[in-house]
């Protein structure tokens, strides 16, 4: 019997020891080094074609089972689109602007009750804020789930997917993940203790990067970096559009930054009291929040020393989900300074990054996310962006909109992404007012006696 425990003991050491040399030689010195092994690349190659490969099989099935699905469907092997509503593209000047002559027309009322039944429907608003529904199977059960019913072929892919991401991937990642958090408390605890100067600054960039990047690996993150002449630089804005909160892990594993945002409570705090040991973020009681001055003020102070991090912002304000950029809070564009834009576009096919504040805890969209595929993105740099003459925040807000949401091939929405927590202020809908009554008067003015 003690021979047995011996010989039991002396293997379990030996595996222990094997899986340490490859956690050290496979991702924390990579990631220290922050080179690339191509270990990602080819486990992304391997489920693209795991995943061309699921589409021929439901495609062969639903050929033999038309009930799965209607007959234009199994011609083309695709599946229906996210929207239900195929809505015509032309704004309301356009589209009523050639019908007036000065006078209001009793036909407007058609108008606006075809656009009222349509956003009973289904509005803009909440279709970026659900699940972008995917074209094809990614054997995952959050789209399509009941395809898996098919073929015994593409059921028994479908159980091996879940005993490789359960019982493999999540509790290797539950670790890495442990021992991510544990590193950058101590490190940042250590940093903590040097003086204010270069060597502390460089330390805490260093276990910055070096977290972050450990971060997307234990996500078996593949991230493309494109156009890097354009990183932001010191003394400058960062903003970008905001999908989830692993946006700032991807950035913070390329550069560094000084974050704006609210002060949380819970895992996102034990992190940002972290990180705020050893470099200057720019965070936010909810109370301070609402103070514009007070955060205008900061973010003035903050850029005006050249010597500090950029500061990253998400002027959304939430998270939306990566089929479109809705509007931009102009605060970030009242400061002054230069403007770097960032495109962030996630693949869906591997997973599901947005995050439903709403819907879903912190700890439960982890959950998700470490029981998923990988993580592959494309994030671009573009050009610094400066306020032109004339130019006031909104316009040059919606100016950097529409270019990060162009590179990123996303739509351009007017809409606040507050809305998913609250209402439509009245603000928005007297705009909306003020617009129709510009059309109804021949001049274009508003006033002279009228209702507008």
């Amino acid at each position: 019997m003690e021979d047995n425990g011996e010989a039991r003991g002396l293997l379990e050491g030996r595996i222990l020891a094997v899986w340490s040399l490859l956690f050290v030689g496979l991702i924390l010195l990579p990631s220290v080094f922050r080179v690339s092994l191509g270990i990602s690349h080819c486990y992304v190659k391997v489920l693209v074609r795991m995943f061309e490969w699921a589409t021929l099989q439901v495609q062969e099935g639903v050929r033999r089972q038309k009930t799965l699905a209607p007959e234009h469907l199994i011609s083309t092997g695709s599946f229906p689109p996210a929207g239900i509503i195929e809505r015509e593209k032309t704004s309301m000047e356009e589209e009523l602007a050639g019908q007036h002559r000065g006078q209001f027309s009793l036909a407007d009322v058609m108008y606006f009750s075809k656009k009222g039944c349509e956003a009973v429907a289904e509005d803009e608003v909440t279709r970026s804020f659900s699940s972008e529904e995917l074209v094809s199977w990614n054997l995952l059960s959050r789209t399509n789930a009941n395809l898996h019913h098919v073929s015994w072929q593409l059921s028994a892919a479908w159980l091996l997917g879940i005993l490789l991401r359960y019982c493999l991937l999540l509790p290797f990642r539950i670790c890495l993940t442990v021992f991510i958090i544990l590193q950058l408390v101590l490190a940042t605890t250590v940093v903590g203790q040097f003086p204010n100067g270069r060597v502390k600054g460089w330390l805490s960039n260093q276990v910055q990067m070096i977290c972050a990047t450990l971060g997307i690996r234990c996500l078996a993150g593949l991230i493309h970096f494109h156009n890097r002449e354009n990183r932001p630089q010191e003394g400058g804005i960062c903003v970008a559009n905001h999908t989830s909160p692993l946006d700032v892990l991807i950035l913070a594993s390329d550069g560094c930054y000084s974050l704006v945002g609210q002060v949380h409570g819970g895992f996102l705090g034990l992190i940002q009291k972290s990180c705020l040991q050893t470099s200057q973020h720019v965070l936010f009681e909810r109370s301070e929040i609402r103070d514009r001055h007070l955060v205008r003020k900061k973010i003035k102070e903050h850029i005006a020393d050249k010597a500090k991090l950029p500061i990253l912002i998400f002027p959304e304000g939430t998270c939306v989900n990566n089929t479109s950029v809705m509007m931009f809070k102009k605060g970030s564009f009242e400061v002054g300074g230069t403007i770097h834009p960032v495109a962030i576009k996630y693949d869906p096919r591997f997973a599901d990054p947005f995050w439903d504040s709403t819907k879903h805890s912190m700890i439960s969209y982890m959950f998700n996310m470490l029981t998923s595929w990988a993580v592959v993105c494309n994030v671009w740099y573009l050009p610094p962006m400066v306020k032109e003459e004339e130019e006031d925040a909104v316009r040059f807000a919606n100016r950097v909109k529409a270019a990060i949401a162009a590179r990123g091939g996303m739509a351009v929405l007017p809409w606040d992404g507050g809305l998913k927590r609250k209402k439509v202020k009245e603000s928005f809908k007297e705009e909306q007012q003020r617009k129709y009554c510009q059309i109804v008067l021949e001049d274009g003015s508003v006033g002279k006696g009228s209702v507008c």
